[in-house]
């Protein structure tokens, strides 16, 4: 193994490089030689796909594997398709797999009845376009371990079975009979955030929980913010950021809001830069490995919404209530 010393003038460079006003590229600057970036950039990872271009200049985001802290599970066969269309490939002998189906209820992805729960699926008999929670029988000795990942059956390596990622299960805000899932509301800030683009504002992160000690209860959207632009985000874009959001979400929600009165105006609390590093470590003094933590999206542990709470410096509430029409009136019936 070569033992490297010290290169002053290596140092000097990645000072300069660094210091310099804007870090756009820096990925090529400091290492020019680079082709891709391996990267999850899978559910709602998705989110820093705009951050990961603008430091590498768009190279190609690669995601090669699809793995957890239980085991390897696959491999993605096409590695340079873009974000949006990796598919992992399982491979048999790293565990024993079966499939647990689950079916979209409002946007939410639930796991059937009792009766189909008992049937597990194997990996041979999974059916295109199906949903399915994963569950692992490991070497390690995990015995139908319930992995907690949502996946979609999107095409056949010859006879081998593809899968995307959906989202984590039971990441769900729910005041009354509304329901709303990780994919659901990762969708819903994407399209609010397009509002502070014309000011030089990205989304840094974001999580989100159900306030129920209002009334009615409401969902609240915590967001850290990067203003790069000169001029600041006006409180109205904030607040239609709110409106988008709900206007976003499926129609339960929205007759809650709109004409039941059972689900109180969606607020968004802007947080001080840096309060989701300190949400991160936090979670790693209580024994969570920094390897594999990730911010999460919705939280119900009090001590947690005390941090964030405790960070804000801002709040916006969403000035009206969404569209809804009579005709869209359904009921959230979870089995």
């Amino acid at each position: 193994m070569k033992i490297l010393k010290p290169d002053p003038n290596l140092a000097d460079f990645i000072e300069l490089e660094c210091s310099r006003k804007s870090w756009q590229g820096i990925i090529m600057r400091l290492w020019p030689n680079t082709k891709y970036v391996d990267v999850i950039v899978t559910g709602s990872m998705a989110q820093y796909i705009p951050t990961l271009d603008y430091y590498s200049n768009k190279l190609p985001l690669v995601c090669t594997m699809y793995a957890s802290s239980e085991c390897y599970f696959g491999v993605n066969l096409n590695p340079l398709c873009s974000p949006s269309e990796v598919a992992y490939t399982l491979i048999p002998t790293m565990a024993y797999f079966e499939f647990l189906p689950v079916h979209r209820n409002n946007g939410v992805s639930t796991t059937k009845g009792e009766k189909e729960r008992q049937q597990l699926v194997d990996l041979a008999d999974v059916k295109l376009g199906q949903e399915y929670e994963l569950v692992v029988t490991t070497y390690a000795g995990l015995y139908r371990y319930r992995v907690g990942d949502i996946l979609r059956v999107v095409g056949f390596k010859n006879k081998a079975p593809q899968f995307s990622f959906i989202c984590r299960k039971n990441v769900a805000l729910s005041i009354d009979s509304d329901k709303t899932d990780e994919v659901e509301l990762h969708k819903a800030v994407e399209n609010a955030v397009s509002h502070m683009v014309p000011f030089g504002a990205t989304l840094t992160e974001y999580t989100s929980y159900a306030d129920t000690t209002t009334i009615p209860g409401h969902y609240v959207i915590f967001w850290e913010v990067s203003q790069n632009g000169l001029t600041q985000v006006p409180a109205s874009v904030f607040e239609d950021s709110c409106l988008t959001i709900e206007e976003s979400l499926n129609s339960v929600y929205r007759q809650g809001r709109a004409s039941d009165k059972s689900i109180g105006a969606l607020e968004i609390k802007i947080v001080e830069n840096g309060t989701f590093d300190k949400l991160m470590d936090y979670a790693i003094s209580l024994g969570a490995s920094i390897n594999q933590y990730k911010t999460p999206r919705c939280v119900k542990f009090e001590p947690i919404i005390k941090l964030l709470n405790s960070r804000v410096v801002s709040s916006y509430i969403s000035p009206k209530c969404p569209k809804w029409f009579p005709g869209q009136k359904q009921w959230s019936n979870v089995h």
